[in-house]
């Protein structure tokens, strides 16, 4: 068994945005770039699998849609523990374009169970996981905060509104995974690092598939305000702030 982990190359979350050209553009300008926290938490996932004794999970290898500035992220991923890399050469601009273009590592490939996260930490779609699914006519399971290979079966639960739901499913098959999924990411060790730089990183030619959105302009949110102190002996200033300025009540 072989499995896909899609990675994305994002900003550091402690990282302050800020946007050039008239705000339509995100300035890159001293952003710290790493793997996004969902996708790290299903390649160390993939990882433990394969590590496990019986699971039949030969190969990890991790996918990025993305420039060459994003191989030290990629490079990353391999020294955590994956095998191999496949990057696609292209700037893409919204999640059906990265879909369509993951699609094709798939096609070409040999993989029988392709991880996502659930959302990436720069723009929160939410969509990547989905449309790949459509792209490729996979059964897909979303929501996922365990996965679990026993006796060639593949076992998953998954979160819903006030409860859990456990799953066997077949493969090949998309899999978004969420919090929970492994307790926390790994961390490289020197000899992992070491061993990245042999691993190959297979740069993929990207398809004419492109964007069907693009970006207008990007709004910062409006700074907040200056904090009320209200005397607590005075309780009709609460209530007249609550109502005419905050206007929750």
């Amino acid at each position: 068994m072989n499995i896909l982990v899609c990675i994305s190359h994002v900003p550091d979350t402690t990282t302050k945005i800020k946007f050039a050209e008239n705000n339509t553009r995100l300035d890159t300008t001293g952003i710290q770039w790493v793997i996004n926290p969902w996708d790290e938490l299903s390649l160390t996932r993939a990882l433990e699998l394969k590590e496990k004794s019986g699971s039949g999970v030969q190969k990890v290898s991790v996918a990025h849609v993305g420039p060459s500035s994003a191989e030290p992220t990629i490079r990353k991923a391999l020294a955590i523990g994956a095998d191999d890399a496949y990057r696609v050469d292209v700037e893409a601009l919204d999640s059906y374009q990265v879909a369509a273009q993951l699609a094709e590592i798939v096609k070409a490939g040999s993989f029988d169970m392709i991880l996502c996260g659930i959302e990436s930490s720069d723009y929160n779609g939410s969509n990547v996981g989905g449309m790949l699914a459509e792209f490729l006519d996979y059964v897909s399971v979303s929501g996922i905060s365990h996965l679990d290979i026993e006796g060639g079966e593949i076992l998953v639960t998954r979160e819903l509104d006030g409860g859990r739901e456990k799953l066997v499913v077949p493969s090949p098959f998309v899999g978004i995974v969420q919090k929970g999924i492994a307790k926390e990411p790994r961390i490289a060790a020197m000899r992992g690092i070491m061993m990245a730089r042999k691993k190959p990183v297979h740069l993929v030619d990207a398809t004419e598939a492109g964007p069907l959105t693009r970006v207008k302009e990007f709004e910062p949110p409006q700074p907040r305000p200056a904090c009320k102190f209200v005397d607590p002996e005075n309780p009709e200033q609460l209530v007249e702030l609550l109502q005419n300025e905050a206007k929750v009540i």
